[in-house]
């Protein structure tokens, strides 16, 4: 069954990462974003406020938790699971905490993702046909050392995988099916040495999925993995699927077609595309799982006489099932990066068994590349914030100022030291990397996994406060409480679920649809993009424009503010 491996691995090659390094790293990677910022649109503040509205509703209010709503707007999503679990931690969560709250499950479910993926790609590099070819004389890696140093090299693959950063900090539901499509795609991954923890990871992952907006991909995920892990060739050391089995996996299958149905979850939103678009789709698909993708498509070259037989072969068939069906996901639907989001477990996966084929040179090329790519970026990222300190060099600072009007940038020493202390780590890594020191199959990865996390570490500190400002509808909110003055309640028209949650979370106002003038809400406020459609009947609601409030970052979203008409 090794016949045909193209892994030609020493066991001086699979040394063992530290593990306290690889738990550093990925905490380094998970906590900036998630602490310190405030709630940014349009994905991230509208989720949380749906949040906000169902676990803290307004007196006298009903909420559905099987409809959770916003400015009497039901989420489209039908995402409930993450919805439910950011509103359960707000309701625990002290008065003004309540943003840091909805993000502790979002941040477990990213801690999840990364764990998972590790477990997947250590489950899949044990098969036997994954193994390197066995040497002459003996000294080939061992098994489950070979298995731990790819999955380490999963791991860093998917960490340096550009696409993640951002989208993986947000409280939307494209986390929930990240999170819970690596949990599946963990399960069926080690079937069948670990037949009870891996029933119940696909059990988590087919409902949560099911639960987070994705029930479709959650069967397709599911039936066609265990298709491929009832037909492939087992280990010496394990057995094939029995009919217990396979019918309890086809019983979570029917579990979760159920559940769907009777929450009305299914929703087909496929989008008509034309083949003018797939240029603008393979740039997405390059940038988005750089530099996994490369390595992906490395490893299916290299690995190509099983691929012709993926389906005897899991730790080639598995990973290629899930990527197919992702990404031919993001292709129907609308070619957004977040629906690419659930992909990069598998390409992850499919980038670790590119690395016992991978040349020295090609190594070397990839180890140069990205350190001049993410020094570059970090050099970048300081420059800017040394300007905004300093006013030296001129530029940087006129260029932020232009971009964001009324920023006022000041000196914060935690953040400072913190983006100082990563920086330097990242110089003894590089100092590391160049040295001389033994081999290791995961090394390659080292240096991007490494130089993604600090871009975004230094990003989440140094330039924190301008992309709060940004980013954020609280600016725009204190620019109309400028005007409004301290109110507790406003009508509204024309806005948009994202400037609702904003106004409710940062202005601390009850927001009730338009109407007639009242002594309890003596403001109006609508979005100038609806004006010409609702002017009319606003006037004649008896309300007259006042102010108009422009957001500081964007010139074309201005809040319309009106008073009562006065007789």
């Amino acid at each position: 069954m090794n016949q045909t491996s193209p892994a030609l691995v020493a066991q001086n090659a699979v040394r063992r990462l530290p593990r306290a390094a690889l738990i550093l790293l990925s905490l380094a990677y998970v906590l900036p974003g998630f602490l310190g910022r405030t709630p940014w649109k349009a994905f991230d503040i509208e989720a949380f406020g749906f949040m906000l509205q169902l676990a803290r509703p307004e007196a006298g209010a009903t909420v559905s938790w099987l409809q959770p709503t916003l400015l009497g707007q039901v989420d489209t999503s039908l995402a409930l699971l993450p919805t439910w679990l950011g509103a359960l931690f707000i309701r625990l969560a002290p008065l003004g905490a309540e943003a840091y709250a909805a993000r502790l499950p979002f941040m477990a479910m990213l801690g999840l993702t990364l764990a998972t993926t590790w477990y997947a790609v250590y489950g899949l590099a044990r098969s036997d046909a994954a193994q390197p070819v066995a040497f002459a004389f003996g000294g080939e890696a061992r098994p489950a050392d070979y298995a731990r140093a790819l999955a380490d090299g999963g791991l860093l693959a998917l960490l340096a995988c550009l696409g993640l950063a951002r989208i993986s900090h947000e409280i939307t539901p494209a986390l929930s099916q990240l999170c819970f499509t690596s949990v599946l795609f963990c399960g069926l991954a080690t079937l069948p040495r670990r037949w009870r923890l891996s029933l119940l990871a696909i059990t988590t992952g087919m409902l949560g999925l099911t639960l987070s907006g994705a029930p479709a991909l959650s069967l397709i995920l599911g039936a066609g993995g265990l298709m491929v892990r009832s037909v492939a060739q087992p280990n010496r050391s394990e057995r094939r699927l029995n009919m217990l089995e396979i019918g309890l996996l086809a019983l979570v299958c029917l579990l979760s077609i159920t559940l769907a149905g009777a929450l009305d979850l299914w929703r087909w939103r496929i989008a008509p595309h034309t083949w003018s678009e797939v240029n603008g789709f393979a740039r997405l698909l390059v940038w988005f799982t750089w530099p996994a993708g490369p390595l992906a498509i490395w490893a299916l070259w290299r690995w190509r006489y099983q691929l012709a037989h993926a389906w005897q072969f899991p730790h080639i068939g598995l990973p290629v099932w899930f990527t197919l069906v992702t990404v031919s996901a993001t292709w129907l639907t609308n070619m957004s990066d977040r629906a690419l989001l659930t992909a990069l477990p598998a390409i992850a996966s499919l980038a670790a068994f590119a690395l016992p084929t991978l040349r020295r040179s090609l190594g070397a090329l990839i180890d140069w590349f990205t350190l001049l790519f993410f020094s570059a970026c970090a050099l970048i990222i300081w420059g800017v914030w040394i300007s905004m300190e300093t006013g030296f060099p001129q530029q940087p600072a006129k260029n932020v100022a232009r971009a964001a009007p009324e920023f006022v940038h000041g000196f914060s020493p935690g953040l400072f030291i913190t983006a100082l202390l990563a920086t330097m780590v990242w110089c003894a890594m590089v100092r590391w990397r160049t040295g001389r020191h033994q081999p290791a199959i995961w090394k390659t990865l080292v240096l991007p996994a490494a130089g993604a996390t600090l871009c975004w570490l230094l990003l989440m500190t140094l330039w924190l406060p301008l992309l709060n400002h940004g980013r954020s509808y609280e600016p725009l909110v204190r620019k109309i409480q400028a005007v409004t003055g301290p109110v507790s309640c406003m009508q509204y028209a024309g806005l948009n679920t994202a400037q609702g949650a904003g106004l409710m979370y940062h202005g601390k106002v009850r927001l009730q649809k338009a109407g007639e003038p009242s002594e309890g809400c003596a403001w109006l406020i609508m979005d100038s993009d609806h004006l010409p459609a609702l002017e009319t009947q606003i006037q004649q609601l008896g309300w007259t424009e006042f102010s108009r409030v422009r957001r500081p970052t964007d010139n074309f979203e201005t809040m319309v503010l009106y008073k009562p008409t006065q007789d």
